[in-house]
């Protein structure tokens, strides 16, 4: 194995350890609370989460940007603050589509970020993280909305 390929074990264990808050308030929501917090609640926390990790997310891209030898592209520094502005856009819409509008920009940036480690932009083993990353957030994301 090429050694760019291989998920380094901290990455992989603070990656998954943020999508535990996406599935366990998913979880709550889809059993009514149980007894811990109003599905209003639930639903407005994962909102809020699912804000703040995906502006997080535009900052890595920021962060990989930045740390190009020859300076970062308008294109790169662009693209790494519209996640923020779109996470904080989708608490003007109402929670059900504030949460398919988070999926749908995690799977935008995943797919920007897919395309950064195939330009070398990124290391190879990061578009593998974000995939199943990716995917396990934006199951959560759905989940709630049924």
């Amino acid at each position: 194995m090429i050694p760019d390929t291989k998920i380094p074990f901290p990455a992989l264990a603070l990656g998954v350890a943020g999508v535990i808050p996406f599935a366990g308030l998913a979880g709550l929501i889809l059993l009514n609370g149980a007894g811990l917090l109003a599905p209003e609640q639930a639903v407005r926390v994962l909102q809020l989460y699912g804000a703040v990790i995906l502006s997080f997310m535009g900052g890595a891209q920021w962060g990989l940007a930045s740390a190009r030898l020859h300076g970062p592209s308008a294109r790169a520094l662009a693209v790494s603050v519209l996640p923020a502005l779109f996470a904080w856009a989708t608490f003007l819409v109402a929670s059900d589509l504030a949460l398919l509008a988070l999926a749908a920009a995690f799977l935008a940036l995943m797919l920007y970020d897919l395309w950064t480690v195939r330009r070398e932009e990124a290391p190879r083993w990061y578009g593998r993280l974000r995939v199943g990353l990716t995917l396990a957030v934006i199951t959560s994301l759905l989940a709630a909305m049924i």
